[in-house]
């Protein structure tokens, strides 16, 4: 499957259904190394019942969806997430040349 289906993909998705894609890989790759979910709790330093509440339903907190990237190693899938947009040709540059926003729009 190509990056851009993927992309496609998700947007059609609820938040919901994407954390709950996110538990579905993590347990495959879970499978994959053939860890329990009790190894993998361990290993990633997070409490047993809340990992299988994310396997279960996909909530987790943040820092304890890292913590399981990093027992994975799979750390660096986080680097894609929120990135700056990746320019494939200089007109790209120029059209969107405009001043980069620190802060929101005032509602």
């Amino acid at each position: 499957m190509n990056t851009n289906s993927t992309i496609i993909q998700l947007k059609t998705q609820s938040a919901s259904e994407v954390c709950m894609s996110v538990a579905l890989r993590v347990k495959q790759r879970r499978l994959e190394l053939n860890l329990t979910q009790q190894g993998l709790s361990l290993r990633a330093d997070v409490n047993i019942e809340t990992y299988r509440r994310f396997e279960r339903t996909g909530e987790i907190a943040f820092l304890n969806l890292a913590k399981i990237a990093f027992a994975l190693d799979a750390l660096n899938d986080f680097e894609l997430l929120f990135s700056q947009k990746k320019y494939q040709h200089i007109d790209e540059i120029i059209q969107n040349n405009t001043r980069i926003r620190k802060r929101g729009n005032k509602i």
